[in-house]
């Protein structure tokens, strides 16, 4: 009789293994891709950054455009003004971004700065106050976090230059070795056939 645990041939864990396993040249080939676009990010982060500012102000015309349309296809529904309103605010926020995204990426650079800020503080009150299992790990991480978004607000505007196309660089560049710390893993699951 076939084993029925977790690992078994008939378990969704095990055809989805083997299906990672024949997936890992993919896995690979997308890790080595953002790995490379990481260090283009790092190498350029004003393009980086403004290119970053332009592609959310699209998504926003995009997304913006369409939820005017779709508010007049529910035309009858009580929310319709709510919903053109969001939509008309949406693309016009999303058109500003695109025409100016050196103000737009320093707007996002001091929102980071201000969320960096009060999440370190938050971090460091939570974990000194409740002092729970490895709190000295989240006690570092807010004193981190904390002087992470110090150092960009005493430095923006001009920190806004390079703030978000580093960040953005070094999202693409962890992202990558993640995938081929995946891929490598999932080379290395046997293969079974039955």
């Amino acid at each position: 009789m076939a084993s029925q645990g977790p690992l078994s041939s008939s378990s969704p864990l095990f055809a989805g293994l083997q299906t990672l396993r024949g997936n890992w040249g993919w896995f690979l080939a997308l890790g080595i891709v953002l790995i490379v676009l990481g260090i283009l990010a790092l190498g350029a982060p004003l393009v980086m950054t403004l290119t970053t500012a332009m592609v959310f102000g699209v998504l926003l015309v995009v997304g913006g455009g369409a939820e005017i349309v779709s508010s007049f296809w529910a035309s009858k529904w009580s929310g319709f003004f709510l919903h053109v309103l969001s939509g008309v605010l949406h693309l016009v926020v999303g058109i500003i971004m695109v025409d100016r995204p050196g103000l737009s990426a320093a707007g996002f650079t001091l929102v980071l700065a201000v969320f960096l800020l009060v999440g370190g503080l938050i971090r460091i009150i939570v974990s000194v106050v409740h002092r729970f299992p490895q709190w000295g790990w989240v006690l570092l991480n807010g004193i981190v976090t904390l002087l992470l978004g110090i150092l960009i607000w005493r430095g923006w505007p001009e920190a806004s230059l390079w703030v978000i196309g580093t960040f953005v660089g070094l999202d693409l560049l962890f992202n990558g070795w993640s995938w081929v710390m995946l891929a490598l893993a999932a080379r290395k699951i046997p293969n079974v056939t039955s």
